[in-house]
């Protein structure tokens, strides 16, 4: 196991990193939908569309690949470095990170897993993989509110709780949670947020 220190000299192990990785994202986005597609479908690329619509339809695919990649790859150094932990429940951070991406929404790893697993079906033309995003979808729909931000609160206390009342948890919010606003305040635009609705 290698270790190594980030900006602020906090000792970051790339082997828990690489399982945690292995162990999730990689089988829910790739290993996952490749035997889906293996065992419904002869391999080949977009729907049967005409000409136009398949070329937009796999353009879409690429760029929501591309983001989830991009947000998945900042989430996880995020949650090494600020958070002193993985993205594993096994191995949880030891900060609740409120920086960067997670000033907008408060899922966005999952967000990244939901645009790759969506891109692939476009991308692919899989009704498969489409069926794996909606069941994914509804998993962390469902397992979010009821079990992980249970367990973030009864971690982090008022400060969770804070962070849930003013970042929604699904739709991004456009402008950047001020983490130094008053509670219940945010800046010019007061909005209260809970369970991924603007109330």
């Amino acid at each position: 196991m290698t270790t190594g220190k980030d900006g602020d000299g906090v000792r970051v192990e790339s082997g828990k990193h690489i399982r945690a990785i292995l162990l999730l994202p990689v089988i829910v986005t790739l290993v996952i939908p490749a035997l889906l597609t293996r065992l419904t479908a002869p391999a080949r690329l977009g729907w049967p569309l005409p000409s136009p619509w398949l070329l937009l339809l796999s353009l879409l695919g690429c760029l929501l690949m591309g983001t989830g990649i991009a947000i998945l790859v900042h989430t996880i150094r995020l949650l090494a470095l600020r958070g002193q932990g993985t993205l594993a429940p096994w191995d949880p951070t030891l900060k609740l990170v409120v920086q960067s991406v997670y000033r907008h929404v408060r899922n966005p790893m999952i967000s990244g897993v939901l645009a790759i697993l969506l891109g692939e079906a476009l991308l692919l033309g899989s009704l498969a993989v489409l069926g794996w995003f909606t069941l994914f979808l509804v998993v962390n729909l469902v397992y979010m509110p009821l079990v992980e931000e249970r367990a973030l609160e009864r971690r982090f206390g008022t400060e969770y709780a804070r962070y849930r009342e003013n970042v929604p948890a699904w739709i991004p919010r456009l402008r950047p949670w001020d983490t130094d606003s008053p509670p219940g305040k945010d800046g010019e635009l007061p909005q209260r947020c809970q369970n991924g609705r603007l109330d």
